[in-house]
């Protein structure tokens, strides 16, 4: 009989550790498309371009039309280090909660301006991963999917977090 209670006790401690494995999962893949984007931004034609990798980038800013030249230079210059910075924040698994919240935040600017852009029939370069990426529904789509992914690790982040309170106290 004690081999009973013991295996009775493992099952709910080992259904407990899925929802932490898929926040893993879900924040290493978030943490992998944002370093990718930062990436692309930072290195193409074979090269690393860190002095003149935003006046490229910047074009495919201008081409949103949301922005003044002055604020589309300054978002050029420092969305790829920041990219940089929130996928190696996510993978960390440091302060999930705002992390999380952040990357949640940051594709709903982007899917917002890719919407309307989309709405005005502008035929542009999304930005998202490189120079060459044409926007379109499969863009919207993929941004889309990334939000849901962002908000589960929010959402996840917080009720741990509640839960891990609730069982110290």
């Amino acid at each position: 009989m004690a081999t009973t209670s013991a295996i009775a006790s493992e099952t709910p401690a080992r259904a407990s550790a899925w929802p932490r494995v898929l926040l893993v999962l879900g924040r290493v893949a978030l943490g992998l498309i944002f370093l990718a984007a930062a990436y692309t931004k930072l290195h193409f034609n074979g090269g690393w371009h860190f002095g003149d990798y935003h006046f490229f980038f910047a074009m495919a800013i201008d081409s949103y039309k949301m922005m003044p030249t002055t604020l589309v230079e300054w978002m050029a210059r420092i969305l790829p280090w920041f990219e940089f910075a929130l996928g190696a924040w996510l993978i960390s698994g440091v302060g999930l909660r705002w992390s999380g919240s952040i990357t949640s935040a940051l594709l709903l600017v982007f899917i917002g301006a890719m919407a309307r852009a989309k709405i005005l029939g502008l035929e542009i370069n999304c930005g998202c991963f490189g120079n060459n990426e044409k926007l379109g529904a499969a863009t919207l789509i993929r941004d889309s999917s990334m939000l849901v992914l962002a908000l589960a690790v929010t959402v996840g982040a917080f009720l741990i977090t509640k839960r891990q309170n609730q069982v110290s106290s």
